[in-house]
């Protein structure tokens, strides 16, 4: 029988043992002085104010499994609400608001949600689309109710606090729906059940060895999550967290001193422009104990920012490898990176993600393309050669939500446990660590063998005028032509024939120096490479293909 266990749990312990200790601070204004005010709860008031809450869903009508999406901007009403949800045993729809429109309304309508824990113009989009939502008739609008019968936060908390009992789940139970960022595909709705948010808690805070009593200040809203199941405190950031590579780096870096943030999270992207101001300002980040980026790769020159910014030695940038349906795998230091693996990621190596975390597993099989029904079927490759990630682990979901064909695609059943497939190509080395090569799906086949995206763009991304590139395929299958497209620095656009055709050449000289990219005859320009909503990092690749191929006609 699985143990009963509600994630929510994690917030009353911490409120047990934390009771004063600040739960949630929030940027509530400036004063005169151009001072941020903060306003905050403490794990106490935390859990009460998600108890008042979780006892108004319920009276609402929301029951064990109600499914009910979540659209509120980060702050102290949208992590109370979190926990509110997961007492009343609802099971919470998250989306990220920057897939545009058509995008949220489609994934939206896949999962059928029961209801809407909404801001007002969420509210009037599905008023006007009751057609599209038919099952949603629990509704609470998040601000000045809009075309709704009046319930709103305040109806929720209700009168004074009472102890609740909360709903009981099992580790089994599911407990939200989030969506991928749809990097490489229409967004999937991936199935958390509360076991694997309870295992992603344990394998962070030990892996990183995170004390209660830390700060953090969480870019990804969903961490405040982790922070407050392990007695860390949130600063939510002064930022819009769908546009990270858009952060204005002053405001939070007032934030990490007025806080004195430990520890904080955010995309390559966030990171890369922090990490420009503090060089340029020649500023230092003294409270930091640990730094954690992900969602793609973290360039060398990012990483060496940052570290610069540190006066802690102890303190570094740290990379977890993982995805939606499987956070975390593996993990990687900067100092790692900077002593041990960035020369061979410059030479063509791949990306090194460092060693799993303690009780997870990873695999190199032989690259397939279909559903694989059987672990008996795959092969495992030796150490050094190329193949398809597979992880096994407690924080693997299980599948996808009402969709049975990407489900079969992704998970390898083995006896009572399965293999997750990443959907990415990597290798083991001598000493155990994955090495990241890329996504399966960007692989380019071309008549001279297969061609790895991220082994490739490095020899590129050596030049000191390239920000980043992308390698893609033109042309039909199976051999199709390699073409690398380069987005510059800043101010290094070249904006006539001339320029261009000295920049091409420079490029080309890096490329036919290395095997890996001496068959690459074509090098476009582009002035901002298409990325994901949710990191600003991941280059949609597949935007790049077709505007290649009508540039090379």
């Amino acid at each position: 029988m699985s143990i009963q266990r509600n994630i929510a749990d994690r917030l009353r312990q911490s409120a047990l043992d934390y009771p004063f200790q600040k739960a949630v601070v929030f940027p509530a204004g400036k004063d005169k002085q151009k001072r941020y005010t903060y306003s905050s709860l403490t794990f106490r008031q935390l859990d009460q104010e998600s108890d008042r809450l979780a006892r108004g869903l319920i009276q609402l009508g929301v029951q064990p499994g109600t499914r009910m999406a979540l659209m509120v901007r980060p702050g102290l009403e949208f992590i109370a609400l979190t926990f509110a949800l997961f007492k009343a045993g609802a099971v919470i729809i998250l989306i990220d608001p920057g897939m545009g429109g058509k995008n949220i309304i489609r994934c939206l309508s896949e999962v059928e949600p029961e209801g809407f824990v909404a801001i007002p113009l969420a509210q009037v989009i599905r008023k006007f689309k009751q057609r599209t939502f038919p099952k949603a008739r629990l509704n609470v609008t998040v601000g000045k109710p809009v075309l709704t019968s009046g319930i709103d936060y305040d109806w929720l908390r209700g009168g004074d606090w009472e102890p609740l009992e909360m709903i009981q789940r099992t580790g089994t139970d599911p407990a939200a729906i989030i969506f991928t960022s749809g990097s490489t595909g229409p967004p999937k709705g991936v199935a958390y059940e509360h076991g694997m948010f309870w295992s992603q808690v344990d394998l962070l805070r030990d892996y990183y060895q995170i004390q209660p009593g830390e700060v953090d200040l969480p870019g990804f809203p969903l961490f405040a999550l982790f922070n407050s199941a392990m007695g860390v405190t949130t600063v939510v950031p002064d930022m819009n967290p769908t546009r990270p590579a858009h952060v204005e780096p002053a405001k939070i870096i007032r934030q990490i001193n007025d806080q004195g943030v430990t520890q904080a999270f955010g995309s390559p992207a966030m990171w890369n422009q922090i990490g420009r101001y503090c060089e340029q300002h020649q500023i230092k980040l003294p409270s930091l104990k640990r730094i954690l980026s992900a969602g793609a790769p973290v360039p060398v020159h990012v990483i060496e920012r940052m570290r610069k910014t540190f006066m802690n030695p102890e303190t570094d940038i740290h990379t977890p490898y993982g995805a939606t349906e499987s956070l975390p795998v593996a993990s990687i230091s900067g100092r790692e990176v900077i002593e041990e693996t960035a020369v061979q990621t410059q030479g063509g190596a791949g990306t090194c993600v460092g060693t799993p975390f303690p009780g997870v597993q990873f695999k190199i099989i032989e690259i397939h393309h279909e559903p694989i029904t059987a672990f008996e079927q795959v092969r495992e490759l030796p150490a050094g050669e190329i193949g398809e990630i597979i992880v096994q682990g407690p924080m693997a979901t299980r599948e996808y939500f009402q969709r049975p064909e990407a489900t079969a695609l992704a998970k390898i059943p083995d006896g009572e446990q399965f293999w997750h497939r990443m959907g990415d190509v990597g290798y083991r080395d001598a000493a155990g660590k994955l090495w990241f090569c890329g996504r399966k799906s960007h692989i380019v086949e071309t008549s001279e063998g297969r061609m790895f995206t991220v082994c490739c763009e490095a020899i590129f991304n050596q030049h000191p005028r390239v920000y980043r590139c992308a390698l893609v395929g033109v042309g039909a299958l199976p051999t199709r032509k390699p073409v690398i497209i380069v987005e510059p620095e800043q101010g290094d656009f070249p904006l006539n024939q001339t320029a261009r055709e000295r920049f091409t050449q420079e490029l080309l000289e890096l490329g036919q120096a290395n095997p890996l990219t001496e068959s690459i005859e074509t090098i476009l320009f582009h002035r901002s490479l298409p990325v994901d909503i949710r990191h600003n990092v991941k280059i949609f690749r597949e935007k790049l293909t077709p505007w290649a191929e009508k540039k090379i006609r």
